[in-house]
């Protein structure tokens, strides 16, 4: 597995895309990236800042850059990146996606999310009245789309982040084993 390649997480915020790739990163003693993080430091703002100086366009055009960067950069050494929940809404974000050997789609349901995002003020598109209904319209809206880019796909309600960074793992190798 160490000879794998990048490992990128995809999925909804709240799915645990930071911590199972922290996790995913500590087993496999590669780098971690969370291209959110990548972000804030290339523009030196943190992301609300940037949803409300540059819309969600502007932020958009940030991830491609931080994505296409984060890959060339490490194109001989593998590591694990965590995306943002939106980054395959743009077109040129899935074709990059898609050229992937492997991107794990971490699901999680728009409960789980629901749970895990309430007491996050750090998450733009949830400002709203209503966050479940804003959840759910992103979810219809993108679950087809992280199913279009994936290689696997992993189930993480309900789950202690140990035991889906595992199943992760075990999907990979399986994932790995069909190709080869």
């Amino acid at each position: 597995m160490t000879n794998a390649p990048n490992i990128i997480l995809v999925g909804p915020m709240g799915a645990g895309k930071t911590t199972i790739g922290r996790l995913l990163s500590q087993s496999l003693e590669r780098e971690f990236y969370d291209s959110d993080r990548v972000i804030e430091e290339n523009a030196g703002a943190d992301i609300p800042w940037i949803f409300e100086k540059e819309g969600e366009d502007g932020f958009r055009k940030r991830e491609t850059q931080a994505l296409q960067g984060m890959l060339e950069e490490h194109a001989q050494t593998p590591i694990v990146l965590a995306t943002g929940g939106g980054i395959v809404m743009r077109e040129e974000n899935r074709q990059i996606l898609g050229e992937q050997p492997l991107v794990v789609y971490l699901y999680a349901s728009v409960a789980q999310q629901l749970q895990r995002t309430a007491k996050s003020n750090h998450r733009p598109l949830l400002q709203t009245g209503n966050p479940r209904e804003t959840l759910q319209r992103l979810f219809d809206t993108r679950d087809p789309l992280y199913r279009q880019v994936a290689s696997v796909i992993v189930e993480t309600d309900s789950r202690h982040p140990k035991n889906v960074a595992k199943k992760v793992l075990d999907a990979i190798n399986k994932h790995l084993l069909e190709k080869s």
